[in-house]
């Protein structure tokens, strides 16, 4: 080693340069391989994490800026739900839900010539009950008992209307119509859970 280091001393100045040269070339890569190469790795994951803790940051600020906003529109769905379940009587209520638009026909001034409900028709957590209808009377009493059907203050839709036989009378015309009356109701617990079960084995069966 010492006779190592006597040659290292005498040789000439240029030569010396060169070696210290490389000696500073090698710890060089020596330090970016070994040191600075981990810690790239450390602060690229730390910038990750910082930038995911001040995105969550950002979001939580949003969140508590509409914190406000958001309590009112929970309080006006809140009101338009209890608006949708008073206009969906439940099962005990629909005869007289349909002796009501019957009522109407007749207060209208139209004779009944048929009133026939169907069979139900259950979706996720109510039930379409459609009734055929027809009606013979004046066009105005007509649009009389549609405007007294929409009036009440349960859900009823009135399609399929088809007139026929229209006969003048008066300042009137009278004229048979039918219509698809359809009113709904909401579904019992246990009635959703068989619409689930059976939408279940339907798709099953499809596989």
């Amino acid at each position: 080693m010492k006779d190592l280091i006597e040659r290292l001393f005498s040789l000439p100045r240029q030569q010396k340069l060169g070696i210290l040269a490389g000696i500073i070339v090698l710890l060089l890569v020596f330090d970016y391989l070994f040191v600075y190469d981990r810690l790239a790795v450390q602060i690229s994951e730390l910038e990750q994490s910082v930038g995911t803790a001040r995105s969550d940051r950002d979001k939580k600020k949003a969140l508590v800026a509409d914190l406000p906003k958001l309590r009112l529109m929970k309080v006006e769905y809140e009101a338009r739900l209890k608006e949708a379940v008073a206009e969906l009587p439940d099962q005990k209520e629909i005869p007289d839900l349909l002796t009501n638009i019957s009522n109407k026909a007749r207060e209208s001034g139209l004779d009944i010539l048929l009133f026939r409900p169907k069979p139900e028709n259950p979706q996720d957590f109510y039930s379409e009950i459609p009734v055929d209808v027809t009606v013979r009377g004046g066009f105005h009493n007509l649009v009389a008992f549609f405007d007294q059907v929409g009036r009440l203050n349960r859900l009823v839709n009135i399609n399929n209307i088809e007139m026929k036989n229209m006969k003048p009378s008066n300042d009137d015309a009278v004229v048979d119509t039918t219509a698809l009356v359809t009113t709904f109701r909401f579904l019992s617990e246990a009635e959703r859970a068989k619409v689930a079960a059976d939408k279940a084995a339907k798709e099953k069966a499809k596989k």
